[in-house]
């Protein structure tokens, strides 16, 4: 099966409603379900976890917790496909949960926990250690505090100073027209512009929709983020048909490796950091990757989405964190959530190099100074986007996984995509709303 055919399967048509399904009561959803022990018998437990970039060091996390826990078993079980939602969704449908669970902070998310399905966690240490920035994209409407993040994510492009070099490039870009400019320099020069991460939409999601949204709805309604949960807000425009034009324009004029549509992501982040690639349109997440390219030193530019005479806007919210699920197993699998962001955290940190959601950390944490000086640069904007994962109804995120990659395929046109998208939107208002 193709990259492109094996994305365009059942999700986009699964239409599970959360609230439906759930059959919590309010008066039981802060008392864990308690079951009888066996003395002596390790508890297991299972966590559900979105790791793309660092299997091996959740799974030390989780060797090492269980050394220090010997009454505790971890059953470590990776996501695959594209979104967290999609993994979640056949959990909840067949009421089998984990004990934790990485989540987004989204509606979908929020309303798991205002239903009672994710505990509460506003009394934890890792809670209580979170900037307080990044808690109220963890709080629901119900004032349920439901997750930890995973990080500051912010995007950016990241790129190849030696082939920029080669290539006569002094300055970089300042909006979209520039930044296509540069890359027909750059493919002049002999080199491939731009790593696009075609089999992997996510990233198609996060980078280039994500920047394209920040730097159209953003500028024109102050209250999108209320208008697009309302289904009042009108996205079958032609600005927003833009927004896929961009996103289709880089592979029409070859700015991208040829066998983009079978790129995933651990591919890519390899094509760029052996030199396959001038620029990587990706996030803070993968920094510890994409900072120690080889043979090259890696500089960072925010994502040139704006048009000219507009500064641009940046992209920046919370990674995919951690919410711990109301089962039977919730004290122990809590315990491990205060590992993960206690004794634990440098293990993946460390390897990752993103940017820590904790106000403090034990020990020393590694980092990259030139990642550290953009995200705060970018946090101080005026205005700012958010992540396509954090602002969509879930249904929306599946659906618009494949349209992406049907675009940048040139199977549907950015403003067929547009109507669509639209259509999707308003659709999952409708159905919220009745």
């Amino acid at each position: 099966m193709s990259s492109l055919s094996r994305f365009k399967v059942a999700w986009v048509s699964i239409g599970i409603t959360v609230l439906a399904l759930c059959g919590c009561n309010r008066s039981a959803e802060t008392e864990p379900l308690r079951v009888q022990r066996s003395a002596g018998v390790p508890v297991a437990i299972t966590a559900l976890v979105w790791a793309p970039d660092w299997p091996e060091e959740m799974n030390q996390i989780a060797d090492e917790f269980m050394r220090r826990n010997p009454d505790v078993r971890v059953n470590v079980q990776f996501m695959i496909g594209n979104s967290v939602e999609e993994n979640l969704k056949p959990k909840i449908a067949t009421n089998n949960l984990p004990d934790l669970v990485s989540v987004n902070p989204n509606r979908y998310t929020a309303q798991l926990a205002d239903r009672g399905i994710l505990v509460e966690l506003g009394h934890t240490q890792a809670w209580n250690n979170m900037f307080e920035t990044l808690r109220p994209e963890w709080t629901s409407s119900g004032q349920r505090h439901y997750g930890i993040s995973g990080g500051i994510a912010a995007t950016m492009i990241y790129y190849n100073e030696s082939m920029f070099r080669q290539a006569g490039i002094k300055q970089l870009p300042t909006n979209f027209q520039e930044f296509l400019v540069l890359c027909a320099t750059l493919r002049k020069a002999g080199f491939v512009p731009l790593m696009l991460n075609g089999a992997f939409p996510n990233m198609l999601g996060n980078g280039p929709f994500s920047s394209g949204f920040a730097n159209t709805i953003n500028l024109t309604d102050a209250n999108w983020k209320a208008d697009l949960a309302s289904g009042v807000l009108n996205l079958d425009t032609p600005a927003v048909a833009d927004i896929f034009a961009k996103i289709r324009l880089l592979p029409q004029h070859g700015f991208v490796q040829p066998d983009f549509l079978r790129t995933g992501y651990d591919d890519g982040l390899k094509l760029f950091t052996s030199g396959g690639a001038a620029m990587a349109f990706q996030g803070t997440w993968a920094s510890g990757v994409l900072m120690h390219g080889r043979g090259f030193t890696t500089g960072v530019m925010a994502p040139p989405w704006n048009p000219k005479g507009r500064r641009p806007v940046p992209v920046i919210g919370s990674e995919t964190g951690f919410a711990v699920c109301r089962t039977a197993n919730q004290e122990v699998a809590i315990r491990f959530l205060e590992f993960i962001y206690g004794e634990g955290f440098l293990i993946q940190q460390n390897k990752r190099q993103n940017i820590s959601p904790l106000k403090q950390v034990r020990g020393t944490m590694v980092n990259d100074a030139r990642v550290l000086a953009y995200v705060e640069q970018q946090r101080t904007a005026a205005v700012t986007g958010g992540l396509y994962y954090g602002f969509l109804p879930a249904n929306t995120i599946e659906m618009l996984h494949p349209l992406l990659q049907s675009v940048i395929a040139g199977d549907v046109t950015p403003r067929a995509a547009a109507s669509a998208f639209n259509a999707s939107v308003k659709a999952e208002a409708r159905d919220r709303n009745h």
